[in-house]
């Protein structure tokens, strides 16, 4: 049952499909070049500032609701003006976000322009998906989706190994950082696509939700909190561990690829038993490994670096283990409503996990961030562990298939739609998710 990119074409229709959305790929890979150095820029940046770790945790905090509010907001803002002008005022606003935290390097001032930066970011992704969207149908929805993710998670690295070529205390990585954001929109605004559908609006029936799938809900809520936490402390942790900045982005792309390996055999044994005991042997090994850091404590680079790609194995996994769950007890019609509403309580967790690692960091020290991606990880575990000994699972004939989602900073109702669980027909007959 495990499915990973289905319908993906032959090599030589494989390429006349991507060649039909290119630009709209170049885009999207400028503005995750963007992204992947300022998601790494602003944490370092404001530890060398000498600012608490409980005040850059009030930065993370701030991005992480604009991020979740542009979710519903920016299909508003379509509706009325139309893509290319939301998407040119995006793009705008979101590289003037990044030029702002360099002109006034104040945290009140930094929150205020990451949440800036967050629901414009949010917003320029949303456009773009929705014209990938555009040229998806159920026989090509594999395609797109594996070359938007490709492209997206290239990106991210691309701008991640940026940082090392200039200085964090100058301006300058901001300004690359706002240049990258701005050429995204070339590519997107010169586009001859047609215009898209409306964006996906999405709503959230919180208490149905939780009826059908509480271990998904409360797991995609942990989910958040450990990736939140890892967002803006990972690379603290790193630099307080003695990592150069080419270390830093080694590790940081090391847990990334780690979470797409390993995604596949999760996957593949969660498709032969009870998700809810992987998703507890996936908190299991996140507590086990986040010990080992602790006590251990790695200087050696490699040592580091191996420690965190073996962490990446469950830092993006459970996530989609919760969808796959969820869906589990869903009918194909209702994969839109059931995921996007997973997404919301996913970004309710982000909202609160730089909190609890900036907290822990300020009393632990270096082991303080580990300390809290241990403990989570352990809530996340026992809860599945207890969810499963109070009901029954389904045969693995009658769950939905498990897929391979991007190991990404960052994922919108928009993307869902590019997922190949979501069929024409759901598309066609959801009116409340589009």
């Amino acid at each position: 049952m495990l499915t990973l990119l289905s319908g993906v074409t032959e090599p030589t229709i494989l390429w006349q499909h991507i060649s039909s959305f290119t630009a709209l790929l170049l885009g999207t890979f400028l503005m995750m070049v963007g992204t992947g150095l300022g998601n790494m820029l602003v944490p370092l940046r404001a530890s060398a500032e000498g600012w608490s770790s409980t005040a850059i945790a009030w930065i993370g905090t701030a991005y992480a609701v604009a991020f979740t509010a542009g979710c519903i907001l920016t299909p508003l803002f379509v509706r009325r003006v139309g893509h290319i002008r939301v998407f040119a005022v995006l793009q705008t606003l979101l590289a003037a976000s990044l030029l702002l935290l360099a002109l006034v390097p104040h945290p009140v001032a930094w929150a205020l322009f990451r949440a800036l930066g967050g629901v414009t970011l949010v917003g320029g992704y949303m456009v773009i998906e929705s014209w990938l969207n555009e040229r998806v149908d159920n026989a090509n929805r594999g395609t797109v989706f594996a070359a938007y993710m490709i492209v997206s998670m290239a990106g991210v690295a691309v701008g991640q190994f940026i940082l090392p070529l200039g200085d964090i205390m100058t301006g300058t990585l901001f300004m690359v950082g706002a240049l990258a954001f701005g050429a995204a929109l070339l590519p997107v605004a010169l586009s001859v696509a047609p215009s898209p559908q409306p964006l996906t609006q999405v709503t959230i029936d919180a208490r149905s939700l939780f009826r059908k799938s509480p271990a998904a809900v409360v797991g995609s809520f942990l989910a958040g909190v450990i990736f939140g936490n890892w967002s803006y402390f990972g690379p603290l942790y790193g630099q307080a561990a003695g990592l150069s900045e080419v270390g830093i982005a080694t590790m940081l792309t090391a847990a990334m690829v780690g979470g797409v390996v390993f995604q596949i055999p999760f996957g593949w044994l969660s498709d032969r038993i009870d998700r809810r005991y992987v998703m507890a042997l996936a908190g299991a090994i996140g507590a086990v490994i986040s010990a080992c850091m602790v006590l251990v404590a790695p200087t050696d680079p490699a040592a580091i670096i191996v420690g965190v790609f073996a962490l990446g194995s469950v830092l993006f996994t459970i996530y989609a283990l919760n969808v796959a769950h969820a869906n589990d007890q869903a009918s194909a019609d209702e994969f839109l409503q059931v995921s996007g509403g997973l997404l919301i309580v996913y970004g309710i967790g982000n909202m609160a996990g730089p909190q609890l690692g900036g907290r822990l960091m300020d009393a632990l020290g270096l082991n303080g961030f580990f300390v809290a991606m241990g403990g989570v990880y352990t809530v996340y575990g026992l809860y599945a562990l207890w969810r499963s000994m109070r009901s029954h699972a389904l045969p693995p004939s009658e769950r939905a298939d498990f897929r391979v989602m991007p190991a990404l900073p960052a994922q919108t109702p928009e993307s869902l739609a590019l997922d190949a669980r979501t069929s024409d027909a759901a598309l066609e007959t959801a009116p409340a998710t589009r």
